[in-house]
């Protein structure tokens, strides 16, 4: 007869990740064959700031450059990943604004695409509650810096 089964240690990971607006869009990209659509971001590595780490991953996963324009509410989460290993994450998002670069140049080992949506069908299209509050925040934020109340459609 086997004992109980002990769960896994849990590692902690920091990452950072970016809302970036193009006028009335969002640019999101798709992971786990375009199922999911999600907010670009990855791993904080060595002496990198998380603004940096933000900017990093949004060129790498989508192909396009932007500027931070503000720190937008982190989130955490735990996930088992592959069975085997209990991740805690701590993820902090940042607003960006786009400077260049096309989303047709996405990194394809990232994810399966990266596109730009409106506003408001970019906030439908993401596949988690937690990445709608953030990109909600960002949104907010883009509108009270350009003194534009409109916020796009909703």
């Amino acid at each position: 007869m086997k004992g109980p089964r002990r769960a896994p240690a849990t590692e902690q990971q920091h990452s950072a990740g970016g809302v970036v607006i193009r006028g009335e869009e969002v640019l999101l990209i798709a992971t786990a064959g375009g199922k999911r659509w999600q907010l670009p971001k990855g791993h904080v590595e060595g002496a990198e700031q998380p603004p940096e780490t933000a900017v990093r991953e949004v060129r790498e996963e989508t192909g396009v450059t932007a500027r931070v324009v503000a720190p937008v509410s982190g989130i955490d989460y735990t996930f088992l990943e592959r069975g085997v290993r209990r991740i805690s994450k701590h993820v902090d998002y940042f607003l960006l604004v786009y400077e260049s670069g096309s989303e047709s140049d996405f990194a394809p080992r990232e994810g399966v695409d990266a596109r730009w949506f409106p506003q408001a069908e970019a906030l439908e299209k993401l596949s988690h509650a937690n990445e709608r509050r953030v990109a909600g925040e960002a949104w907010k934020i883009a509108r009270d810096e350009s003194g534009n109340d409109s916020g796009g459609s909703r």
